[in-house]
C-alpha cells in the first residue's frame, strides 16, 4: 500500500497543490486545515509522514509537531512562510524532520517526502519524471 500522507495547512490552494502533486506521485493524501484537526487525524489515520504548516488556527503547527513527537516517531516536514534561521532553528529543534520555505517546488516537496520515507521505512521508490511545479 502506498506511503500515507497528512498534509496540514489552512491555506485551501496550498492543500490543493500538495495534494495532487503527492498523489500524481502515487501516495495516499489525508489533510487537515487546523491543528485539532491535525492532530485527530493523524491519531486516527497514523499517516508515515505529516507535512506542518506553522502557522495554524487553534493549535499552532510548533504545538502540534511537539504533540505528535510525543505521541510517534512520525516524520515531520514543517512547511511555512516563516523563513527566518531562528523559526528553522526552533522547528528543527522541537521534533521536525525537515523544513522548508514558503514558496516552495512542489517537485522539492514530493524528493523530500521521499528522501525522509526512505531513511525511516527504506521502501520509497525513486522518482519518475513529472512536470515541473512551483506554489
Amino acid at each position: 500500500m502506498p506511503p500515507l500522507i497528512l498534509v496540514v495547512d489552512d491555506e485551501p490552494k496550498i492543500v490543493r497543490l500538495a495534494r495532487d502533486y503527492l498523489e500524481k506521485n502515487g501516495f495516499r493524501v489525508v489533510t487537515a486545515a487546523d491543528g485539532q484537526a491535525a492532530l485527530t487525524t493523524a491519531r486516527r489515520e497514523r499517516p508515515d509522514l505529516v507535512i506542518l504548516d506553522l502557522m495554524l488556527p487553534q493549535l499552532d503547527g510548533r504545538e502540534v509537531c511537539r504533540i505528535l513527537r510525543r505521541e510517534s516517531d512520525v516524520p515531520i516536514i514543517m512547511l511555512t512562510a516563516l523563513s527566518e534561521e531562528i523559526d528553522q532553528v526552533t522547528g528543527l529543534e522541537i521534533g521536525a524532520d525537515d523544513y522548508i520555505t514558503k514558496p516552495f517546488s512542489v517537485r522539492a516537496l514530493v524528493a523530500r517526502v521521499r528522501a525522509l520515507l526512505r531513511r525511516t521505512r527504506g521502501d520509497v521508490k525513486a522518482p519518475e519524471h513529472h512536470p515541473r511545479g512551483r506554489a
